[in-house]
């Protein structure tokens, strides 16, 4: 599934995704992991705050695409389909 992620300079994720492979995986395709560790970690994992913070603005645009019913049940068969109608959904969030 690493394959298969796009051109990207940072990735945000929460303490869920703290694994050292992870980080080691995405250091390997040349992404920067802003994931901070978990509380039993005995060594403190650097991470940048800031852009931590923001992570919040991702989950609120997933919450509100999920208000549409046809993306929430992924009606479309066609994953091309469905990017087509969460970009759609997206445009329209963004608009309003």
């Amino acid at each position: 599934m690493l394959s298969s992620l796009p051109k990207a300079d940072w990735l945000l994720a929460d303490r869920g995704y703290d694994a050292d492979w992870l980080r080691e995986a995405l250091q390997d395709k040349g992404i920067k992991a802003c994931i901070p560790g978990r509380n039993s970690c005995k060594k403190a994992v650097k991470y940048d705050k800031r852009r931590y913070k923001k992570r919040n603005r991702i989950e609120i645009m997933f919450g509100r695409l999920k208000d549409w019913r046809r993306i929430a049940t992924r009606y479309d068969r066609c994953p091309e389909t469905y990017r087509l109608a969460i970009a759609l959904a997206a445009t329209v969030l963004f608009w309003l």
